[in-house]
């Protein structure tokens, strides 16, 4: 439907046919197979019904004191984190994917990581990425056990350990 519109809009006028109304469209000719005009003949196609035009568009030339910023309109929905940003890593920037050689170079990258991780695996090797786990504190002799009761009945602090 749209394109038999469009199709009747760039039909050309005949030539003997009277002036235009005001609003109309010019285009070129579509060449006949029995006449051939000349590339600079143009001919006046009258604008259909529902054809729209538009005003004049004016730009504006920013100030030269204020510099354009791209990042003026931040996004005012921030999503809190759920189950699965765990495993959600947003992709790369263009500016992140040419600092690290392009995508074949990062694709090699990916594909050496999942190969290492697979062979860990077939191993049974620990992980490369491990928690990290707290030694447990140091054992004190008798002596220092009784001089930190001492400091700690000087001070007021709780003896428990509970109360840190």
């Amino acid at each position: 439907m749209m394109l038999a519109g469009m199709a009747q809009a760039q039909q050309p006028v005949p030539q003997g046919a009277p002036e235009p109304p005001v609003g109309t469209q010019t285009g070129q000719p579509e060449p006949a197979s029995d006449a051939q005009p000349a590339a600079t003949d143009v001919i006046e196609v009258p604008a259909q019904g529902n054809v729209t035009t538009l005003g004049e568009v004016k730009a504006i030339k920013p100030e030269d004191d204020q510099p354009l910023d791209l990042y003026r309109f931040k996004n005012p929905v921030q999503a809190q984190p759920n189950r699965f940003s765990k495993n959600w890593s947003e992709p790369p920037t263009p500016e992140q994917v040419g600092m690290s050689g392009g995508y074949l170079m990062m694709g090699i990258g990916y594909g050496l990581l999942k190969a290492a991780q697979g062979l860990n695996k077939i191993t049974g090797g620990p992980d490369q990425i491990q928690s990290a786990i707290a030694r447990p504190p140091p054992e004190l002799t008798p002596e220092e056990q009784q001089r930190a009761a001492a400091i700690c009945a000087q001070q007021g602090c709780d003896q428990t350990g509970n109360g840190r």
